[in-house]
């Protein structure tokens, strides 16, 4: 294997710029030629390449984004597009590929495999709910990023007695609403993977009203429902006024922490190991504190889990 290339895809998410890093300089560190893919699976299949040198990533490790660019494709997910993004591969003679993204990006990094090319995906996206590791890259930023959103916003909160309800984002996984909820002493949480009802939504405010406690926050995971959803639900059944906080992009920007960057660092390197070792469909995965790699059939069997005892302690000390 003399060269490599590296693209992200899906939504970005901070700690991929440190990850690039990771792979140019780990690659070339062991004499590879390292080449970059602008714009995800679209350039892959454009053949949008640029090589790669020490300088290309210098000063980025501490950026958000992806200064690669990334793009959704739904012209990769055929046959035919997959054929046309190897052909461009093969063309540049390029002998592997690091793909850092989601799942999403991870399905077509395991469709490039079947067809021969050695690939191997760094999990990246601040939902965290890649199956086959317990972290993705990013996540640790956009949960620090939504703890000071709602310091903030519970300051106007007390300030004015109001009870408000944070959006956040996450798909169908409900860890960045778990981990904020209880860090942010959220009154109540609400995520895809408990069960939940509006009704307890509701008790848990007028208990604190009750108390004299005048002010609440809500973190609902957009998995469940939309914060403006969750208004409607408790203005009809309590009469009750909330206002609604959607975060949204905002949760995805922001300079990666320090953890995020050691991640980066640590899963990127290890894939340009891993191509050199001769291994193909496999993802560089944290399980129980140490890398692991397992292959995209086995992570898209292993269903994603989030710890429920956390969930059970928000509820407890969050009264």
């Amino acid at each position: 294997m003399k060269k490599i290339a590296v693209l992200t895809s899906g939504g970005d998410a901070p700690g991929m710029n440190a990850a690039i890093r990771a792979v140019v300089r780990r690659g070339i560190d062991l004499g590879l030629e390292v080449y970059g893919v602008r714009h995800g699976y679209v350039g892959l299949m454009a053949g949008d390449f640029i090589k790669m040198e020490l300088g290309s990533v210098g000063d980025i490790i501490h950026r958000g984004g992806t200064i690669l660019r990334s793009a959704r494709s739904e012209e990769f997910k055929t046959v035919e597009g997959q054929q046309k993004a190897i052909d461009q591969l093969k063309t540049a003679e390029i002998d592997g590929l690091v793909v850092i993204g989601g799942d999403g990006s991870f399905m077509g990094a395991g469709k490039l495999t079947e067809q021969g090319f050695p690939t191997i995906g760094v999990p990246g996206t601040i939902d965290n709910d890649i199956s086959g590791t317990d972290y993705s890259i990013g996540f640790d930023t956009a949960v620090n990023t939504v703890i000071e959103a709602i310091d903030k916003i519970r300051d106007t909160a007390y300030s004015h007695e109001r009870i408000c309800i944070v959006e956040v984002m996450g798909r169908n996984a409900g860890d960045i609403a778990l981990w904020t909820g209880l860090t942010s002493g959220a009154e109540s949480i609400l995520i895809p993977e408990a069960p939940y009802n509006f009704d307890d939504v509701i008790q848990r405010i007028q208990n604190g009203q009750e108390r004299g406690k005048m002010h609440s926050i809500i973190v609902v995971a957009e998995g469940v429902c939309s914060g403006e959803d969750l208004k409607n639900e408790i203005k009809a059944k309590a009469g009750l006024n909330t206002n609604v906080i959607v975060l949204g992009y905002l949760q995805r920007g922001g300079h990666p922490t320090a953890y995020d960057r050691m991640m980066a660092s640590r899963m990127g390197a290890r894939a340009v190991d891993l191509l050199l070792d001769g291994e193909k469909g496999l993802m560089v995965g944290w399980k129980k504190g140490q890398l692991v790699n397992p292959s995209f059939a086995e992570a898209a069997i292993e269903k994603h889990e989030i710890n429920l005892e956390d969930y059970s302690l928000a509820r407890s000390i969050s009264i």
